[in-house]
């Protein structure tokens, strides 16, 4: 049986990874994910749900399209902490 061999140029799959399609449908996951945790937010003032939002951006070593979900509110820490409600919305 023959074997396939793949070969794949670095710099055409780079640029497949940053293209704008491949960040639309990064987005649109992060978004979800970050609505999940508005979703999920404990809501004494509503700063920390308010506070969530999605960055758009590039992976680690610049060859991939990435997005961060975060929260902005100064005590979204203590409530990360406290609730794991970020980690929890990526789980889904």
């Amino acid at each position: 049986m023959a074997k396939t061999r793949i070969d794949l140029d670095s710099k055409t799959m780079r640029a497949v990874l940053l293209s704008g399609g491949v960040l639309s449908e990064v987005m649109a996951k992060a978004e979800q994910i970050a609505s999940r945790a508005r979703a999920g937010a404990s809501c004494a003032t509503g700063e920390y749900r308010d506070s969530i939002v999605v960055e758009p951006g590039v992976g680690r070593d610049g060859d991939r399209a990435a997005a961060r979900v975060v929260a902005k509110a100064p005590h979204a820490r203590i409530v990360e902490a406290k609730t794991g409600n970020l980690k929890r919305a990526i789980r889904g």
